[in-house]
């Protein structure tokens, strides 16, 4: 009995030490959502669009990733609007002809 003892002993201290060391796999895997991610379209957005736009819910709440991804895109896109309804400002108030004129893009970095 004390022989079955020991080794079941011995089993549990290398177990240990196994995940100790990173040699044997140790906690859960990654979650997988109970609903399918629905990211936002790939064209221009309309406000429809965020109506649409589901998350992975993950241990702690929805998956970090997912999340900033769409208010990375948000972000950058109504840069771009606020971007062009300036241009837009600045050419209405110098008249007619700047209208005609193609918009100018920034330099990019």
């Amino acid at each position: 009995m004390s022989l079955v003892l020991l080794l079941l002993a011995v089993a549990v201290v290398g177990v240990v030490v196994a995940v100790a060391v990173g040699r044997a796999p140790a906690g859960m895997p990654e979650p997988v959502g109970s609903s399918p991610h629905r990211p936002l379209p790939l064209r221009e957005l309309v406000p429809e669009d965020l109506d649409d736009v589901r998350f992975s819910v993950a241990l702690r709440g929805y998956r970090a990733d997912e999340v900033d991804a769409v208010l990375d895109r948000l972000r950058t896109e109504l840069a771009e609007r606020d971007r062009r309804l300036a241009e837009l400002g600045a050419a209405v108030a110098a008249g007619p002809a700047a209208l005609a004129a193609p918009p100018t893009r920034p330099e990019e970095h």
